[in-house]
């Protein structure tokens, strides 16, 4: 494993145990930087963290806390605090 690819993880970690601290600045900062790392050596983000992060805002979602998970259509429709929609089909 790539030292890339062990930092997001490791940053992965981190942004989720800030959001359950309630520390959403320190988890943006998590999760930007983590988007920052995977541009910089062209590696493609984990699929938890892809479907954990809100695109808008960069706060790491946790539902029920900070996210709403809807079931509509075929689709899974998440939906953060700040309004942004993300909608990924399930069968």
């Amino acid at each position: 494993m790539s030292i890339a690819r062990e930092r997001i993880d490791r940053l992965t970690m981190l942004a989720r145990e800030a959001i359950r601290e309630e520390e959403p600045e320190r988890a943006r900062r998590y999760v930007r930087r983590a988007r920052r790392i995977s541009e910089r050596n062209r590696i493609r983000l984990p699929r938890e963290f892809v479907r954990f992060t809100c695109d808008r805002c960069d706060l790491y979602l946790i539902p029920g806390k900070n996210a709403r998970v809807r079931l509509q259509d075929g689709h899974v429709v998440i939906t953060c605090d700040c309004g942004e929609h993300a909608r990924y089909p399930y069968e």
